[in-house]
């Protein structure tokens, strides 16, 4: 099982809408709730988990999923 940062999948969301982030060959990727794609940084992508770790937003939820070699981000 490979540890690294490629093999996972982060979601935040609410019962409303979840958005993905995940990294691929290009970089950092997030997926929208509406299915779009975004580029993003590192940073980018701590700002968006951090209000959910530390519980400043209470009404969001983060999960964070392993997957296998060859999943494809944008799905």
């Amino acid at each position: 099982m490979k540890l690294t940062n490629d093999r996972y999948m982060i979601l935040i969301g609410t019962r409303h809408f979840t958005e993905r982030y995940c990294r691929d060959k290009a970089g950092w990727l997030k997926v929208s709730a509406s299915g779009r794609t975004f580029r993003m940084t590192a940073e980018q992508i701590l700002n968006h988990v951090l209000p959910a770790v530390t519980g400043i937003k209470a009404n969001l939820t983060i999960k964070m999923k392993h997957r296998d070699a060859g999943f494809r981000p944008g799905l």
